[in-house]
């Protein structure tokens, strides 16, 4: 990275915003590092899939959109969560399928849902969120409400018939949707070179019918000013936006580290993308611009532990679902 200070005002990104990133994307990190070392315990009931590497993603998102708006997450949507707003307690507590998560211990780690912070659920099912984020999305726009709807989804995803379904109708209809890939180039042990020849055909579309945006999805603060540029886009009535943010999946596809398959991927290639990492590269520039120094770095590490190790502690006190609690985390909107 270039040691000349950058000045990124212009994007809408000041001081405030980027250490706010800093610290927003760097919780996510630890919690998720925490998460793979507890695994082997066994006191998590629930596959895990870890989202290390994906950060910039998440958060460059969610920093674009309000509380009120929508998100429709996948299996690996821990971050996702957290960047919207979501509950620590609430998520580690749910990922022990425990009463005080946010799915009532019922969902577990693939099922994670939250309406107060504007997460209408994710799914386990590859694909799976894409027409329910379209499907707020044509809420919205019924209701008049003035709220976008983004989908998380990943690069297997895009293989899914659904996501052309999906987009299709949402052109057909202006819908505030926003679609975003990323695309962390393997979907459980198989390349995406091997499942999809070229870029994603919705980089021919005509923009006036589908914004679409192929970014550095480690680049924070590009994934942030595309963002914002697809809300304006969406609130305005102009309908929806397709952005592909490229990235990469350091960990293994589900479990801890240590329960990933050797042999399907070069060491070479992860030890590559962990030199791209997007929150060393944002510690870095906030250094450089005298806007973060060591000692704050220090205090941001310590109040994070303190409150995964509360979080930890919290899910592993509280009680299991209750028979009379079955029917009790349903509802309607």
């Amino acid at each position: 990275m270039s040691q000349q200070k950058k000045n990124l005002s212009h994007l809408g990104i000041n001081r405030e915003l980027q250490k706010k990133m800093f610290y927003s994307m760097l919780r996510i990190r630890r919690v998720q590092e925490r998460i793979d070392q507890e695994y082997l315990n066994d006191q998590m009931k629930t596959p895990v899939h870890l989202c290390v590497g994906q950060e910039a993603i998440a958060v460059g998102a969610c920093e674009a959109i309000e509380q009120t708006d929508y998100i429709s997450s996948n299996h690996r949507g821990h971050g996702h969560y957290l960047a919207k707003g979501g509950n620590l307690k609430k998520l580690i507590a749910e990922l022990h399928c425990k009463s005080t998560g946010c799915s009532g211990g019922f969902g577990g780690s693939m099922h994670i849902i939250d309406t107060s912070v504007g997460h209408l659920g994710s799914s386990s099912i590859v694909g799976g969120g894409i027409p329910l984020g379209t499907g707020m999305a044509l809420a919205s726009k019924m209701k008049n409400n003035g709220r976008v709807s983004v989908v998380f989804f990943g690069d297997g995803a895009a293989d899914e018939g659904v996501l052309y379904e999906s987009i299709n109708f949402a052109i057909l209809r202006k819908l505030p949707v926003i679609f975003i890939l990323e695309n962390n180039k393997w979907a459980v042990c198989s390349p995406v070179t091997t499942r999809q020849t070229s870029k994603n055909i919705f980089h021919r579309t005509d923009q006036d019918l589908l914004l679409t945006a192929d970014i550095n999805g480690n680049d924070i603060a590009q994934v942030y000013k595309t963002m914002v540029q697809a809300v304006n886009r969406a609130r305005s009535g102009e309908g929806p936006s397709f952005i592909e943010c490229d990235t990469y999946r350091i960990l293994g596809h589900a479990g801890c580290e240590t329960q990933d398959p050797k042999g399907y991927r070069e060491l070479n290639e992860i030890n590559e993308w962990k030199e791209k990492c997007p929150i060393k590269s944002l510690k870095q520039e906030l250094m450089n611009n005298g806007f973060l120094e060591n000692n704050e770095i220090e205090h941001l590490e310590s109040m994070i532990k303190d409150e995964i190790d509360d979080a930890f502690a919290y899910a592993v006190n509280s009680p299991l679902p209750s028979a009379e609690d079955l029917h009790g985390s349903l509802f309607s909107e």
